[in-house]
């Protein structure tokens, strides 16, 4: 038999072994797994990570220990699992032992989360690509599912929902929800609550996406749309008066980038929008103006889609510094009485405290440096803008802080109950943004926009900072600065660490009451999407996404020696990264 022919028996080989294999190990890890009850999201056993933040409150923080600051410096691999071409923006989920991973180019897949080893896979079939912009989207994934029930929920880029049997991964129902032609695309995953599919619509970049994207809700049992709600003001709305008249067809913008939150005693659910398009009123003819719903925070009843309250963190957005991220709901103890928090940051990184309940404005802190807003009223929260730094003319550069990919961004916060601590991954950056002539094109990003990466004024070239603050006074506990942009989301633990990671490869584990480093690893590539951590058969593992982003793509020329080659090369070096101690089995 040729070389040739022997590599191929033997693969053939291979892939009856790791048949019979699988065949003979999934039904026995298959049969721990129990459907995800509306009991088991509202309180999650201390094991798993059952949805993006872990908890309906997105705080971002596990209860476990058995890895704490004691321990953590003696962390070892435990198992690696290569992921598909793309952007690195996972947020894995564990569920009794299983582990349900979405990645680029809408793939899921369900893990052992003991050792990797593959259980089903799910390869959404994608659209003819058109438009280089549509194709982005296409293949983008971030924290794009779900568990609830028995099954899991794909928001995909081709802008449709879907169920799959967590069992086995096949398709239960699959639902068209907007046309991904023109641009309308998901990039962020739903949160079930009461047996409702909630995701929100981005990609009202385009052209052909006037009206602003939508909420909607959808039965988890058969997919059916259950409402609606627009992030443009429409026709008879109230709101409608901050559009200056525009007619409803050039109202662009206000996409739903993330997921939302939800508070079972109010019964809300809490969703952030994105800016108006094209980024600044000079390209948009609107002139100045509120355009609500953009950057703001939507309450909304998950029953009807009723808007209960809503509160905007950046009206007249000239920069696009988006407001898309996570809601924290947090309680806090003062003057006698229980304030319902709810805490959110936007590009700006300026942290609001809200009354959850009514939407009040209680206090704001502001962290990175800015010059977009020149005062926020103590009272009400009312934004007043820096008219210096809207731009007034074409291809004139201004320089504006934060930089077009914030002070933070999607990387998200966590939250600890125990130092009552939000943790914040920055961003010390501006850039020279101008306005450019932009001919409209069907399909693609319409920002009007040319944006170059600037060191912030005074920080000493160190782009990466976390700030520690305390959600009961608003006031910064610690702060912790590295040169390289902090490019993954935080996770909190009970152990009393904060684990994040960096630009030039860097996983951390810092001390959560004081940001010292307790430890640190370079990895294969740039930290990305949301490390987590899970507990199997009494060993707690710790995951942690690495490969290519274009955060520090973009933060390069600021930090050249720290970017990872990965990172030139969209879509190389995407791997999941599983800890654990050595002493555990």
């Amino acid at each position: 038999m040729s070389p040739k022919h022997l590599t191929w028996a033997t693969g053939i080989l291979a892939i009856s072994i790791f048949s019979s294999f699988a065949a003979l190990a999934e039904p026995a890890l298959l049969e721990r797994f129990r459907p995800v009850t509306q009991e088991d999201a509202l309180r999650p056993s201390p094991n798993d990570w059952v949805m993006w933040r872990r908890t309906y409150d997105s705080w971002g923080y596990s209860p476990l220990d058995q890895i704490n600051k004691r321990n953590v410096a003696n962390l070892q691999l435990a198992w690696a699992w290569t992921q598909e071409l793309g952007n690195q923006e996972a947020a894995p989920l564990v569920r009794d032992g299983i582990m349900f991973l979405a990645q680029s180019n809408n793939v899921v897949q369900a893990l052992d989360a003991r050792t990797g080893d593959l259980i089903w896979e799910y390869r959404h079939p994608l659209p003819q690509l058109q438009g280089s912009y549509v194709k982005r989207q296409l293949l983008r994934a971030r924290n794009s599912i779900a568990l609830y029930g028995d099954r899991v929920f794909l928001a995909t880029g081709d802008a449709r929902l879907l169920a799959l049997d967590a069992r086995t991964g096949k398709v239960i129902w699959n639902v068209q929800v907007a046309d991904y032609r023109v641009g309308f695309n998901y990039t962020a995953g739903p949160l079930v609550v009461r047996g409702k599919v909630i995701a929100g619509i981005s990609g009202c970049t385009t052209p052909d996406t006037g009206g602003g994207c939508f909420l909607t809700a959808h039965d988890a049992e058969t997919g059916k749309e259950l409402w609606r709600v627009y992030s443009i003001a429409r026709h008879g709305d109230p709101a409608e008066a901050s559009w200056n008249e525009v007619p409803l067809a050039e109202r662009k913008g206000g996409s739903f980038w993330g997921t939302g939150s939800y508070d079972p005693e109010l019964n809300l659910v809490f969703w952030g929008t994105a800016p108006p398009i094209p980024h600044s009123e000079l390209a948009r003819g609107t002139g100045p103006g509120a355009h609500l719903y953009t950057n703001s925070t939507l309450a909304i009843d998950p029953d009807t889609g009723k808007l209960v309250w809503y509160f905007q963190h950046l009206p007249g957005d000239n920069w696009n510094l988006d407001h898309a991220f996570e809601r924290v709901l947090v309680d806090v103890e003062g003057g006698g009485e229980r304030r319902r928090l709810l805490l959110t940051a936007g590009k700006t990184s300026v942290l609001w405290a809200l009354d959850r309940a009514t939407g009040r404005y209680l206090w704001h802190t502001e962290t990175v440096y800015q010059n977009v807003i020149s005062s926020i009223d103590p009272k009400t929260g009312q934004v007043t803008l820096n008219r210096a730094a809207v731009p007034t003319k074409l291809d004139e550069d201004v320089f504006v802080c934060p930089s077009l990919y914030g002070g933070r961004i999607w990387q998200a916060t966590a939250y600890d109950p125990n130092t009552r601590a939000l943790f914040m991954p920055l961003a010390n950056m501006c850039n020279a943004y101008k306005v450019v002539e932009q001919p409209p094109t069907p399909g693609e990003d319409y920002g009007r926009g040319r944006f170059a990466p600037r060191h912030a004024p005074n920080n000493n070239g160190m782009v990466g900072r976390i700030e520690a603050i305390d959600v009961t006074t608003g006031k910064s506990l610690w702060t912790h600065e590295r040169r390289p942009l902090i490019s993954a989301g935080l996770l909190a633990t009970a152990g009393g660490l904060l684990i994040g990671g960096d630009g030039s490869r860097r996983a951390f584990a810092l001390d959560a009451a004081t940001g010292a480093v307790l430890w640190e690893l370079r990895l294969n590539a740039s930290i990305g999407g949301y490390p987590m951590t899970y507990m199997v058969d009494g060993v707690q593992y710790l995951a942690i996404p690495t490969g290519s982003n274009i955060l520090p793509q973009f933060s390069a020329p600021l930090t050249p020696e720290s970017i990872a080659p990965t990172d030139r090369h969209e879509g190389k070096g995407s791997t999941l990264m599983v800890f654990k101690l050595p002493d555990s089995p």
